[in-house]
């Protein structure tokens, strides 16, 4: 297993994807959080209470939610890649366990979500906290509170990129598949919540797991304002990290026992 991954290590480090997984995160942690709060809640639309009241901070915070597409497609790639160029049938020749090679992507994955999350909340972080000195702004929470919401938005991102390899495993042909996780996130669950009846399934979507995390109803609320139905509660936080372990677990699962069961080509 050591060997295993050590080898994904290095077919991770050896392509463009680990570095552009970064400079991702450091865009859309540092620039994006940045801008948001340069900008300010108060002149989003609809309006949101500045960054110096806590529904602001954590309208801007939950906002980084919605950037995991980019570790679930990363995910995705990195286990579709195989197929598509072929190098599968090496693999699984050179170590016939396949769930042995499939462990290891998983881990390798995993700490490279993890990094990504990492960045991601580090570089959000350090934004924030200059532009509101710069503004003269308080900031409406803690800066212990914030690190803290910032972190668990950082671990979120491990979860959805073993989600983009579940995903990858599944469908093996790259452009379904990133089609596939990129359009759900992206758009998917958005396009749900405009639905009468089915945004009632929004909190126990990943999508939502992630925003009961920084309690984020921005977007619940301004759908349900719009659709003029009645408020779609969120799951209580720690429920919310239960829900996306348990995502992270069935993704895994895929991962593992579906190359099994199939032939290579």
């Amino acid at each position: 297993m050591n060997r295993l991954i050590k080898a994904e290590f290095r077919r991770l480090l050896a392509t463009r994807m680990w570095s552009g997984l970064l400079f991702a995160a450091v865009l859309l942690g540092g620039g994006l959080m940045g801008a948001m709060a340069l900008v300010g809640p108060e002149n989003f639309d609809p309006p949101v209470p500045g960054l110096d009241t806590e529904t602001g901070i954590r309208s801007i915070l939950g906002v980084l939610g919605y950037t995991a597409f980019v570790p679930a497609a990363v995910g995705t790639v990195g286990v579709t890649s195989e197929y598509r160029h072929r190098t599968a049938a090496v693999t699984f020749l050179f170590t016939p366990r396949r769930w042995q090679v499939l462990a290891a992507k998983l881990a390798t994955y995993g700490v490279a979500g993890l990094a990504y999350g990492l960045i991601l909340a580090g570089t959000g972080a350090a934004a924030l906290f200059t532009v509101a000195a710069v503004r003269g702004v308080p900031l409406g929470l803690p800066a212990g509170t914030i690190v803290a919401l910032l972190a668990r938005i950082g671990l979120a991102m491990v979860v959805y990129l073993l989600i983009g390899v579940g995903v990858g495993a599944l469908v093996r042909n790259q452009i379904a598949a990133l089609a596939v996780v990129i359009g759900y996130l992206y758009m998917g669950e958005t396009l749900l919540m405009m639905i009468p009846g089915v945004n009632r399934l929004y909190p126990v979507l990943p999508g939502g797991a992630t925003a009961s995390l920084t309690d984020f109803t921005y977007l619940a609320d301004a759908m349900t304002q719009e659709l003029g139905s009645s408020a779609v509660q969120l799951l209580p936080p720690a429920a919310g990290a239960l829900l996306l372990l348990a995502y992270a677990l069935a993704a895994a699962s895929v991962a593992v026992v579906i190359p099994m069961r199939r032939d290579i080509t």
